[in-house]
């Protein structure tokens, strides 16, 4: 029952830290050092925290399946037109590709490099720092996009070579955990001139075939040897946070329509500071 509890909170962690620009990676790497699990076998839980993200993903299924399915089924959908061509919508079609070539950076640098990184940067100093370091770089940016137009307004007008470029800035989140990988294409995104909610929709849409390539990686390397207590922590993990994550992604478009992101950099700063504290102490 207690490894079920703890199954439950790294759930509502995932739930609420993957979407927020804050690193769901960092805090469930931080909250394993506090409720570890018991019993478990070695590695499970470095399975476990990228795997429960297919319930986060499942969420933005859920929530935006309009604008992700790329197929037109009902003469509706199709608007009148015949033919082959009228299933396919081509507008999604297109996004889909360009979120394909923003996949390529990090895809690269994760299959080679994944078990370098993890045994470098996988630890509570590294994720303070890079927690400390993007909270920074959140409220600078925010402060110099003051005085700035977005030139992106819409996900149609996200070029392929834009979307080359946020692919870049995902892979410092494959590298250094407690990055964020929401927090790092929304930097770049900002950066590059596009707006607040686009880049949000982005990265959300971004995390689909990011997760599943990570979460398919990590079972591969864990194997498929579950024990009947590991495959019901995985399952709760997952079903929270896919529950988790419906609430946070409402939240967030509707938050972020009227707000900045400083606020959560200045939470990454002090989550960072007082994690650094902590472990210093410790």
């Amino acid at each position: 029952m207690l490894e079920i509890i703890k199954a439950i909170i790294y759930g509502i962690v995932e739930g609420v830290t993957e979407w927020l620009p804050i690193s769901s990676t960092g805090h469930l790497i931080l909250v394993e050092q506090l409720i570890p699990f018991q019993g478990t076998s070695e590695g499970f839980f470095d399975m476990f925290d990228v795997v429960i993200q297919l319930g986060a993903i499942l969420a933005v299924v859920v929530l935006f399946w309009g604008q992700i399915w790329p197929f037109a089924l009902t003469k509706k959908e199709r608007q009148g037109q015949t033919g082959i061509a009228s299933y396919f919508k081509k507008d999604i079609w297109v996004l889909w590709f360009k979120i394909l070539v923003s996949c390529v950076p990090a895809a690269v640098i994760g299959i080679l490099f994944d078990d370098v990184f993890n045994a470098l940067f996988y630890n509570p100093t590294c994720v303070a720092l890079a927690l400390i370091i993007f909270g920074v770089a959140f409220i600078v940016i925010e402060n110099w996009n003051k005085s700035r137009m977005p030139k992106v307004t819409a996900l149609s007008e996200i070029t392929y070579q834009t979307a080359l470029m946020i692919g870049v800035f995902q892979v410092i989140a494959a590298v250094f955990p407690g990055t964020s990988r929401s927090g790092a294409t929304i930097v770049g995104a900002l950066l590059i001139g596009i707006s607040r909610t686009v880049a949000a929709e982005y990265t959300f849409f971004l995390a689909i075939p990011v997760m599943f390539g990570a979460s398919l990686l990590k079972v591969v390397k864990f194997g498929f040897a579950f024990t009947s207590v590991e495959l019901v922590l995985l399952a709760i993990g997952t079903v929270v946070s896919f529950v988790v994550s419906l609430f946070v992604l409402r939240f967030l478009m509707g938050y972020i329509k009227k707000h900045d992101f400083k606020v959560f950099g200045w939470y990454r700063i002090v989550l960072g500071a007082v994690v650094l504290l902590f472990f210093l102490i410790r």
